[in-house]
């Protein structure tokens, strides 16, 4: 990993937004469905707000100067969804006004996504 990518990742981490502050006070230390969820990671040559590597999503939180950068974040998302990567898109204003909604969405997104763990089998002499 480039050493300047990952300079500019820590100091992304010790400068967060109040938006990224509030929803990651949510997702760290296992605190969100037990996912492991990392801040400001690099992948490749961009950096991610938040990343849960475990269930392949990125999330992201938006401010108005994306309205301005469409078509590179449109690149980002494509070169993240190759890795195989699900980006889900927030404005910075759902994450600190609508924080259980936004919550809410990246829950469905995770249910639905990650497989169900296998079905025990029945005892010996169960089911019989």
């Amino acid at each position: 990993m480039d050493r300047l990518l990952r300079e500019r990742a820590r100091v992304l981490r010790q400068e967060m937004t109040e938006a990224e502050r509030c929803l990651w006070q949510q997702l760290r230390a296992h605190r969100f469905m037990g996912l492991k969820f990392r801040r400001q990671k690099p992948l490749g040559r961009y950096i991610v707000d938040f990343a849960c590597l475990e269930v392949g999503l990125i999330i992201e939180l938006d401010g108005g100067q994306h309205t301005e950068q469409v078509a590179y974040d449109q690149q980002r998302d494509l070169w993240l969804q190759e890795q195989g990567l699900t980006v889900l898109r927030f404005w910075n204003h759902e994450a600190l006004q609508q924080t259980e909604a936004v919550l809410e969405r990246v829950r469905l997104w995770i249910d639905q996504e990650r497989p169900s763990p296998p079905t025990p089998l029945p005892q010996a002499g169960e089911g019989s």
